[in-house]
């Protein structure tokens, strides 16, 4: 593995963790959440996610395993490693309280309202942190396979930690009265996306193989699934209208489609 496809990894997710300040910032300069933007966005990132899962990552996948263990036994890892994903962002989502739960919906007028939310600013930024430290995996690793595949994603994620911010803001600024204390926190929650792409460069990185790495795109592709079909779409019908979350699925495929397509 390239030094510089490496670095470029890391910068990758470091974009996309960090999108979380471009949230907090988003709460305190609006007067209101633009929910029609924020619903679009959401939907984009969905079609990016959900499109660049089963059209492009995990055939690569089926296709380095089924070469290295034939068509059946391919399949079952397959099967392993995508469920496996899902498995482990699902059980992060389980161990995390609903009252706690960043990927609930919050909005830049609740600052107004110091009734809504009570939870302290420390535990919403390390409950964020434990969403973001698998995406943080999955963008690092999707990563080193393409670029052609890594930065759609990386937009997509990036634009997904948007209304987390907001979410983190939210609570943090009631808890504490500081609209800075509020932003750096938020800011730094999403430091566990690289933290998680350090993990990831530790401890997989050393053992990287064709196999592990179909092994791995199988895996990222059902976190991504889940977090399209758990958070995303949801947030969007939530933020906005019906249709415009569909508008932006469906412009996130098309997006992802071309794009995949002009580096044939």
């Amino acid at each position: 593995m390239e030094q510089q496809t490496i670095l470029f990894a890391f910068l990758l997710t470091l974009i996309a963790g960090l999108s979380t300040g471009i949230g907090s910032l988003i709460a305190f300069m609006a007067k209101r959440t633009n929910t029609n933007f924020l619903s679009l966005a959401l939907g984009l990132s969905a079609g990016v996610m959900i499109y660049v899962s089963f059209m492009e990552m995990i055939p690569q996948s089926v296709e380095a395993l089924s070469a290295n263990f034939g068509e059946k036994k391919g399949m079952l890892y397959l099967i392993l490693g995508f469920f496996g994903g899902i498995a482990l962002i699902a059980l992060i989502d389980f161990l995390v309280p609903e009252s706690r739960n960043p990927h609930e919906m919050h909005r830049v007028e609740e600052m107004k309202d110091h009734s809504r939310l009570k939870q302290t600013g420390i535990i919403a930024a390390i409950t964020i942190a434990i969403h973001n430290f698998p995406e943080g995996i999955a963008t690092f690793m999707s990563a080193l396979t393409t670029m052609e595949v890594a930065i759609p994603i990386t937009a997509a994620i990036a634009i997904h930690n948007i209304p987390e911010g907001i979410a983190v803001a939210v609570p943090i600024y009631h808890a504490t009265g500081s609209r800075k204390k509020a932003f750096w926190l938020s800011f730094a929650s999403g430091l566990a996306e690289p933290v998680g792409a350090l993990i990831a460069y530790l401890f997989l990185l050393p053992f990287w193989n064709p196999v592990l790495n179909a092994i791995i795109l199988a895996a990222v592709s059902g976190v991504m699934i889940y977090i399209s079909l758990d958070e995303l779409l949801p947030s969007a019908e939530k933020y906005g209208k019906h249709h415009l979350s569909i508008i932006g699925l469906v412009a996130g495929m098309v997006i992802m489609a071309l794009s995949l397509y002009m580096f044939i």
